[in-house]
């Protein structure tokens, strides 16, 4: 980092900690308030004794000087301004520091408004996925094209076990290594996290392509790869997949699949609607 991006990144941390401080009174964090105070907010001293850090150390992280700075210590303090958890992560960056992954959140509920989206997507496929790439829901196009049903689904596995990815060998194989090596990507954001190994250790019992490509230790991020299928009424398909991550539940990922141009794979998607218009409800 240059002298002057540490400089604007100091002039940030100084005004981010002045503000978030003066926003707070005694009585928000149980300190008795006796008297008239000159200044709005807590004191300097009153934060430092709240994150259990010395005054002149805090001052100094204050008024921005180029101090050393832990985890630990950036946690108190973050406590004690009672920051949300996107004002600690802007903490964190703004002292130097990558952020700790946040931890698993307890599982929400569909919102209407991804709901909506995912049903607007409605000729198209449409996928909600969360951190471990589980399926948390999909429309009712994905539905027929993947053979989704009221089991629970795992895209890593879904790409490794069905037989219409399979189907499509040259392209699957093609694929293969870049899936697995963005899961592996996925998966070092949170190494403890059993639900991942849990994800690894069963498709390596089931697929011995998966146990091989895993043990190559590969990391990439997500390409717009070519999803390839043949579905049993529609033939071939290829899709081209985007991936877009919820804004308020960053663990959720909406992957929206547009036919290949340069394929006929919109007008299989049309002639497959219409099969399933027509069937008996």
């Amino acid at each position: 980092m240059t002298s002057e991006s540490a400089r604007r990144r100091h002039e940030q941390l100084r005004e981010f900690l002045r503000i978030r401080r003066a926003r707070l009174t005694p009585g928000d964090v149980g300190i008795p308030s006796a008297g008239r105070r000159r200044t709005p907010g807590l004191r300097r001293e009153e934060v430092a004794m709240l994150a259990g850090v010395g005054v002149s150390w805090y001052t100094w992280l204050e008024q921005g000087r180029d101090i050393t700075v832990s985890a630990e210590v950036l946690d108190a303090i973050a406590g004690a301004l009672r920051l949300s958890e996107p004002e600690r992560v802007h903490l964190y960056l703004l002292a130097g520091l990558n952020p700790p992954p946040a931890g698993v959140a307890p599982a929400a509920e569909l919102t209407p408004e991804v709901r909506q989206l995912l049903d607007a997507w409605e000729r198209r496929p449409a996928v909600l996925r969360d951190r471990y790439w589980h399926v948390l829901a999909f429309n009712d196009t994905a539905r027929t094209v993947f053979g989704f049903d009221g089991t629970a689904h795992n895209c890593l596995i879904t790409f490794f076990t069905n037989p219409r990815y399979r189907a499509m060998h040259e392209v699957w194989a093609c694929a293969a290594p870049a899936v697995v090596a963005a899961y592996r990507a996925d998966v070092a954001h949170f190494p403890d996290d059993p639900e991942f190994r849990r994800v690894v250790d069963d498709l390596s019992v089931v697929s011995p392509e998966f146990a091989e490509l895993w043990e190559r230790h590969e990391v990439g991020v997500p390409v717009q790869a070519v999803n390839a299928l043949r579905h049993p009424e529609a033939g071939e398909l290829f899709f081209d997949a985007t991936t877009l991550t919820v804004a308020d539940h960053p663990d959720w990922c909406l992957v929206l699949y547009n036919p290949r141009p340069g394929t006929d794979t919109g007008d299989r998607l049309e002639r497959l609607r219409h099969i399933r218009l027509a069937a008996p409800a």
